[in-house]
């Protein structure tokens, strides 16, 4: 049976207050928009909320590779979403798994 390799698991969190989240998602959803098309490595960018004023924000974002999520770091898109970090209350340090192979 051949397996697939094990993904790198990315999950970021931030609080952000009501005022600011419809304009801190939309910057969200065009870097996990633009990390899912243009980025092969992505192989998934969930952009989650929790919550009620101030609201939890988590990403879930899978890569093939720690290497695919080091490429990440440094596109254009990223680089514009961390613009809009001034918009969030708190954010966490982000929190790094591997998703174990799946057999196929």
């Amino acid at each position: 049976m051949a397996s697939k390799k094990e993904a790198f698991v990315v999950i970021a969190e931030f609080t952000v207050s009501g005022e600011k989240l419809q304009a801190f998602l939309a910057v969200a959803r065009a870097d996990a928009t633009n990390s899912l098309v243009s980025e092969p490595g992505c192989l998934q960018f969930d952009v989650l909320v929790a919550g009620s004023g101030p609201h939890a924000v988590a990403f879930y974002e899978v890569y093939a590779s720690r290497a695919a999520f080091d490429a990440h770091l440094a596109t254009p898109h990223l680089a514009a979403f961390r613009e809009a970090l001034t918009l969030i209350d708190h954010e966490a340090p982000p929190r790094f798994f591997t998703r174990p192979a799946k057999e196929v």
